[in-house]
């Protein structure tokens, strides 16, 4: 039906999962008719930014500096009536809105401009981990307030639905679940790239490569990564005709990959000298060339104490790579245990390593986890299923509103 506007509000387009889920949505829905104002606020300085990738698909921003990820009643204040300036100029059929502060903000304006449809995306359990007991109960008791006002909310998965409904936010019938959509086919033929990344950091064919991909922030849970690394790493110096033989003798070395930056960047490079593994740990920064660094990983690595669903696994599972991830969030819709991976509790350091020495020491494994990984996540998790389930969603919500009935009739 399209003929929808929609103002689409994410607090920032940091790296990440949120960022390439909003940019790929409001490109492909304006191909099918409809109108997007996507608005962003501002990154943080070790956050990188993707606006110059929806700048490539036709969309410029507009920006809202005061809109950010920190909690400031001024900057709060001046976000929020920008936003509803914005809304009443504008006059959306609906808003959506993206990521904690996007959906604090931009709800509360949506309702008080009358917008007949408001929806929020939930893309992490962002209720649970990040802050302490008191922040988090006012967090959740807001959220239970927003959802009142909220048409729709949505969220990844079946688990952090559940998760929320169980914090009493928000009824059954609001909720929908919508799976993240990604351009997956990039990742299909990685062979193609295999070598390239290897020959840039100088490491050998034979050695093996675990790599881990995200922002360098506490949530994510890189030291545990390290320690993982320092426990393999031990172990194989002490390896004789053991377990870790036939590890020994097919790869010269095993080395692990850090993808990404952050504001624990420097603290991590430190705790890996600390550790002793500084030579085995090769930290690549913010890359945007992602295929290559995939290709020529032997095993991808989660290590989160909270997720929503993790776009590195899809991706990497996409490109037949096993992975070894923390039970955590949406984790376990992804990662099959014993099947296209391994899941280990969070915060475990030495089950963690277990699991990774078992993908070391069986190509065979590591080869058959990373088929049933592809199967696992195409095309559940493809930009196309995302669009068609969003666009039937919209037309729906659109159709049931009185005020917008006779509009687009």
């Amino acid at each position: 039906m399209p003929n929808i506007k929609i103002i689409r509000i994410i607090a920032r387009l940091n790296i990440g999962g949120p960022a390439i889920h909003t940019i790929l949505l409001s490109s492909e829905l304006d191909k099918l008719g409809y109108k997007t104002i996507l608005v962003k606020g501002t990154e943080g300085p070790r956050e990188g930014s993707m606006t110059d990738l929806a700048e490539s698909k036709g969309i410029k921003p507009v920006v809202i500096p005061e809109l950010g990820r920190e909690i400031g009643l001024k900057n709060d204040l001046i976000a929020f009536y920008k936003l509803y300036k914005l809304i009443k100029k504008e006059k959306p059929d609906i808003v959506h809105t993206h990521t904690a502060k996007a959906g604090t903000l931009g709800r509360q304006a949506a309702w008080l401009a009358r917008v007949p449809v408001i929806i929020h995306t939930f893309h992490g359990h962002v209720l649970t981990g990040y802050f302490g007991k008191l922040k988090s109960w006012i967090f959740i008791q807001m959220e239970k307030g927003l959802a009142n006002i909220s048409t729709r909310i949505i969220t990844l998965s079946e688990e952090l639905k559940r998760e929320l409904m169980g914090m009493g936010i928000g009824s059954a019938e609001k909720f929908e679940t919508i799976p993240l959509g990604l351009k997956l086919a990039p990742f299909f033929d990685l062979a193609k790239y295999r070598g390239e990344f290897r020959t840039e950091i100088g490491v050998s064919l034979d050695t093996l490569l675990i790599g881990i991909v995200g922002r360098l922030v506490p949530i994510k849970g890189h030291r545990q990564f390290l320690e993982g690394a320092k426990i393999i790493t031990d172990r194989m110096k002490h390896a004789g005709v053991t377990f870790y033989e036939d590890l020994l003798k097919k790869a010269t070395d095993v080395k692990f990959v850090i993808v990404g930056d952050g504001e624990l960047r420097e603290e991590l490079e430190e705790y890996a000298k600390k550790l002793g593994i500084a030579d085995k740990v090769i930290f690549t920064g913010f890359r945007r060339d992602l295929q290559r660094i995939y290709a020529d990983l032997d095993i991808v690595a989660l290590t989160s104490f909270n997720e929503g669903t993790p776009v590195s696994i899809i991706e990497a599972m996409v490109g037949d790579k096993p992975v070894v991830a923390a039970n955590v969030g949406g984790v376990s819709s992804l990662v099959k245990d014993g099947v296209t991976g391994f899941l280990v509790p969070p915060g475990r350091a030495d089950l963690f390593a277990d699991a990774l020495i078992k993908l070391l020491s069986d190509a065979l494994l590591r080869k058959k986890m990373g088929e049933a990984g592809r199967r696992c996540v195409f095309p559940k998790y493809d930009s196309s299923n995302l669009v068609k389930t969003m666009d039937e969603l919209y037309s729906s919500l659109v159709k049931k509103s009185p005020a917008l009935t006779a509009d687009k009739s």
